[in-house]
């Protein structure tokens, strides 16, 4: 009798059991998520990802953690990033590089083991100069140039970066050399042209906004389209009869094969946190170009940079 009540007490245990089903696994996120910045701090990236980490505080329910990673164009970083364990708690800010560096040599940084979640920000290129430079105007400055061949010192990101490509390509289509001197983000570039070390940037607006504010330099020209808000008195290089347009890109990014409910849960707070008016307003204040876009948008646009920078790489003989 004893054993048929355990019996029976044993089958209500299991049947309780199996009526409850599965263990639910924990809801994502469960702890800090270490967010990979691959540049150095202060530079556009950067501010970027601060502004954009502060803000998704309010859409998940723990932090982003930035960690800069800076060299090599930012592909240490975005390697980094690539490699990591797919679960969520390592992500990335993935930018233009990710679409260069591939094509200058061999490389560990592959943009296909990165996912893209989405598109935060782009900003063109800008030609920037001290505030008691020499120079007044792009022509004075294309002039000089032409003049001194490779005399004119432009400081960029890193070789084969973004802005480093952006300068090759106006020697390109301005038919200058200059030389080309190359510093692990656009921050310490911004200070080495301060410090009368070079002779001009080649950085985005917005990387130099503070700057041209307090008078201590001075922008003659921006790769854009149309002029830049707030740069609304710097003329465009096609104004100047130099067709190009380039600039940067830099989106939110995880490892290849990181499980779909997670890049859903940071697809849903990644789309409210950009609209939100602590991103807006953080990105404004600094002239950075607010350009959200989804994982599909953003990842058919890196496909079709992918192209475009592989043909650019080749025309101005960046290839190693």
């Amino acid at each position: 009798m004893r054993l048929l009540r355990k019996l029976s007490h044993m089958a209500t245990l299991l049947a309780s059991l199996a009526a409850a089903g599965p263990a639910q696994a924990a809801p994502y996120p469960e702890r800090p998520i270490e967010l990979v910045v691959p540049s150095a701090a202060g530079g556009g990236t950067d501010a970027v990802a601060r502004a954009f980490c502060e803000a998704m505080r309010k859409y998940l329910p723990q932090p982003l953690t930035v960690v800069n990673k800076p060299g090599a164009s930012g592909a240490i970083g975005m390697t980094e990033v690539a490699r990591a364990k797919p679960d969520g708690y390592k992500l990335g800010i993935i930018i233009a590089e990710a679409v260069i560096v591939p094509h200058l040599g061999p490389t560990t940084l592959n943009a296909l083991d990165l996912v893209p979640i989405a598109r935060l920000n782009a900003d063109p290129s800008a030609i920037t100069v001290k505030a008691d430079s020499r120079w007044n105007t792009m022509d004075a400055f294309l002039k000089f140039a032409a003049a001194h061949p490779g005399e004119v010192q432009v400081g960029n990101s890193g070789p084969g970066s973004i802005w480093h490509l952006a300068a090759t390509a106006l020697e390109d289509k301005a038919h200058v050399r200059f030389n080309h001197v190359p510093f692990s983000g656009a921050a310490p570039a911004l200070v080495a042209l301060m410090g009368g070390h070079i002779d001009a940037v080649a950085v985005s607006p917005a990387e130099v906004s503070a700057y041209v504010a307090a008078g201590k330099v001075r922008t003659l020209a921006v790769m854009a389209d149309q002029r830049v808000k707030g740069f609304e008195n710097v003329p465009t290089l096609r104004e100047q009869g130099i067709d190009l347009s380039i600039g940067t890109w830099r989106g939110l990014a995880a490892p290849k094969g990181t499980p779909p409910e997670v890049l859903e849960v940071l697809a849903v707070a990644t789309r409210k946190a950009v609209a939100d008016p602590v991103f807006v307003e953080a990105l404004r204040r600094q002239h950075l170009g607010i350009a959200y876009a989804d994982a599909a948008t953003f990842k058919a646009m890196i496909a079709a940079d992918d192209v475009v920078m592989k043909g650019l790489v080749a025309k101005t003989n960046l290839k190693r």
